[in-house]
């Protein structure tokens, strides 16, 4: 029950809010210690073939990108990254293509389980325990259903201010906003 609860709640914040602010370019309003280190993965559909936006924390270690799949192998972003690993993760600093993969190896999967969940700020705590301060067993304990997922970075991506972003909106509105000012 509670977690059907907050897949609904974290869906409607990611659709409505998390994931227009990304396509608009603020980004990087969302990276804080605080808040958590936010990206948002732009998948295919396995099913539709429609583009998909799903906001996730990450890590960025030894040049390749961390996330995790708190709800396991159902999360439908993950699912959609079993059938085509290819995708763009739009992240606060610009966009970029890769290829998702699992991670397997313990001692890589435990580093990146503690990096993202430090990284996702009060995020880890949600999950019972203090990313800082938890030894690696009870770590992996706990997220014996977390999935790891590694993306080998391949290239740019398009960003809010490349052709199908939205910070175009941003300057229009502007544009007028100013406008209106000085005409009245």
């Amino acid at each position: 029950m509670a977690d059907s609860m907050a897949r609904r709640v974290f869906k409607n914040l990611n659709r409505y809010f998390m994931v227009p602010m990304f396509r608009l370019g603020f980004g990087f309003f969302f990276g804080t210690p605080f808040g958590g280190y936010i990206m948002v993965l732009r998948t295919v559909g396995r099913k539709t073939g429609k583009t998909r936006y799903t906001p996730v924390n990450y890590a960025i270690m030894n040049g390749q990108v961390y996330c995790v799949s708190g709800f396991g192998k159902g999360a439908h972003w993950y699912t959609n990254l079993k059938a085509e690993p290819r995708l763009e993760m739009i992240m606060p600093g610009g966009a970029f293509f890769g290829v998702a993969e699992d991670v397997i190896d313990e001692a890589e999967r435990t580093r990146a389980i503690r990096q993202v969940f430090k990284n996702g700020g009060f995020a880890g705590f949600f999950e019972g325990f203090n990313p800082r301060t938890v030894s690696d067993e009870e770590l992996l304990a706990k997220c014996q259903h977390t999935v790891v997922v590694r993306i080998r970075p391949e290239g740019l991506g398009s960003g809010a201010g490349d052709p199908g972003g939205w910070a175009w909106v941003v300057t229009v509105a502007a544009t007028v906003g100013i406008l209106l000012a000085v005409l009245f």
